[in-house]
């Protein structure tokens, strides 16, 4: 039986951070993982195969890459700091070269990113910077097709957001956008603890399984807008909200009826069926007075 592939332990995450000069930075929320059942676990529950093509984003130092490599068949990791994005190779060819061929580095901002190399990705697995970890997972949900799962660790108040359902507290945009490409939820807690530097708060992981969106005719972009106009004003009836969506109060309100929703509901009420409903009414409007 061979042995298990090394990965990265906590004194040597410091030691390799220490020789790249690399002090971890707020403004790109770095923190590293340095505990080697957290990125194990990770890999688990993401639920990656011999067959996956996984997309991660900042990889940092490599621990999450060290633990995916083995159990995938390619990794296209996106680091933005590069001295980081250097490093990562001779680090996977130190302490796991049977896999190094696996792995491809995109020195890049996930965020603006347009396209990624060959072969596409099945998955997006990823220990994601708090403050974009909301903008990325949508962004690339719409930017990549062939994506089919994504499990991201992401400050726990962020993924009991976006794992929200309809009426709860945290139910809100996030939420909503998410749920137009996946089923979206809450996968487990990770404690502060595993991570150097400590941050001040928990992560949480966060499952997205994508589905066909709800079916309209109204597009992607014009649903997202009725629900930017929903929460905008959250605490406001929807007929109050959308007036300045639709076109005026009583216009928001014939395209609610017409969605079949109440209108003196609430957007937190809805699901993402509901908004896009809203949307498909508009442009129905729209189109029987343009024409």
């Amino acid at each position: 039986m061979s042995d298990p592939p090394e990965l990265l332990s906590p004194t040597r995450v410091r030691q390799l951070a220490t020789r790249l000069g690399v002090r971890p930075t707020k403004q790109w929320g770095q923190n590293f993982v340095v505990d080697g059942n957290t990125v194990r676990r990770i890999v688990r529950v993401a639920g990656v195969g011999p067959e996956d093509v996984v997309v991660e984003v900042g990889p940092g130092l490599g621990s999450l890459t060290l633990a995916l490599l083995p159990q995938v068949a390619h990794v296209t990791a996106v680091e933005i700091d590069l001295i980081l994005a250097q490093a990562l190779p001779l680090t996977v060819e130190t302490l796991q070269p049977e896999f190094a061929d696996r792995l491809t580095v995109v020195a890049a901002d996930a965020l603006t990113l347009t396209l990624l190399p060959d072969p596409q990705p099945t998955a997006l697995v990823a220990n994601l910077p708090y403050n974009i970890s909301v903008p990325l997972v949508l962004s690339f949900l719409e930017l990549l097709p062939t994506l089919r799962r994504v499990l991201v660790m992401v400050q726990l108040e962020v993924a009991e957001r976006l794992a929200a359902p309809p009426g709860s507290r945290t139910y809100g945009v996030p939420s909503l956008k998410s749920a137009w490409y996946a089923d979206v939820r809450l996968a487990g807690t990770v404690s502060r603890s595993v991570f150097w530097p400590v941050p001040n708060v928990d992560s949480g992981l966060v499952e997205l399984v994508r589905r066909d969106p709800p079916d309209t005719t109204a597009t992607r972009r014009e649903v997202f807008a009725c629900i930017d106009a929903a929460f905008l004003q959250r605490r406001k009836t929807l007929r109050a909200a959308l007036a300045g969506w639709a076109g005026g109060a009583p216009a928001a309100e014939d395209i609610l009826r017409s969605a079949g929703v109440d209108p003196r509901a609430r957007g937190e009420q809805l699901d993402i069926g509901a908004f896009a409903a809203i949307a498909a009414a508009r442009g129905s409007r729209q189109a029987a007075r343009d024409g």
